[in-house]
């Protein structure tokens, strides 16, 4: 089944972890009493990054700036449809500055770009998936951000509620496979937003709460490719039943700081 799967080239945006430290806590996973191994966590996104480039997709750079250690986790800054971006507005003050940064990058590539009036964290909560985009609410973006969202992009925007801090964006309970399908972790949204989600997506890859915690759906696909934590084993397992390939990508260091692939990787959609 596997060879069905066909990949996409896929443009990507990162940012080089040369700051990146935990140097205070706005979720569960972030403790500045724990150290963090810096020459580590550059090893293992330069190992990302290869990963990227070993399987056909292009991977741009935006300048790492001193005293922005959350800058390297690329996909909150933005969400980028048909060439457009809507910018980020973070909940958290140590953060606002990032969007600047970015937003410096995509200018200079000819990109305009929109300010959010609402809290907003880029792909960290705007997942698009085909018809829509799916936008995670109870934490961080907020309900009138999604609003914002489909007023700028004229795409259907679906609202999901999260209600476990540990999976405080959308990209660290869900991600996108295809254009037709999803994997999730159902704890980690409401009643309603469970419902939502079996009704779009029937034939989902559902994950355990054990490949949640192993940021198994902070993971990135190129709908044959999922880029996935090791530590996921079972999602691993499930995602290569239905033909898709995982391809193990160690980024433990900044899981200390609640981050992942897809954290690290803001996708560009020309």
């Amino acid at each position: 089944m596997s060879d069905s799967r066909v990949p996409s080239p896929r443009r990507y945006l990162v940012c080089e972890p040369r700051h990146f430290a935990v140097r205070y806590a706005i979720n569960p996973w972030m403790h500045p009493d724990r150290p963090v191994d810096v020459s580590l966590a550059q090893r293992q996104w330069r190992s990302l990054v290869a990963a990227y480039r070993d399987h056909g997709h292009t991977v741009e750079n935006v300048k790492p700036v001193p005293g922005l250690p959350d800058m390297v986790f690329a996909a909150n800054a933005a969400v980028v449809v048909e060439g457009r971006v809507f910018g980020s507005l973070f909940h958290a003050p140590e953060r606002r500055p990032e969007s600047a940064a970015y937003e410096t990058w995509f200018k200079a590539e000819g990109y305009e770009v929109h300010h959010p009036e609402s809290v907003c964290e880029g792909e960290g909560d705007l997942v698009p998936a085909g018809r829509w985009i799916l936008a995670g609410t109870g934490f961080r973006t907020t309900r009138e951000a999604h609003r914002e969202v489909q007023e700028h992009f004229g795409v259907p925007v679906i609202s999901l509620t999260l209600v476990d801090p540990y999976f405080y964006h959308l990209d660290t309970a869900l991600f996108v496979l295809d254009d037709e399908n999803v994997a999730y972790y159902p704890e980690a949204f409401s009643p309603g937003s469970r419902e939502v989600l079996a009704r779009l997506y029937p034939d989902a890859v559902l994950a355990t709460r054990e490949d949640a915690m192993a940021f198994g759906l902070n993971s990135v696909s190129d709908g044959r490719h999922v880029f996935i934590s090791p530590g996921a084993t079972a999602l691993a397992d499930r995602l290569a039943d239905r033909g898709y390939v995982p391809v193990p990508v160690d980024l433990s260091e900044f899981h200390k700081a609640g981050g992942g692939i897809k954290c690290c990787t803001q996708e560009i959609r020309s």
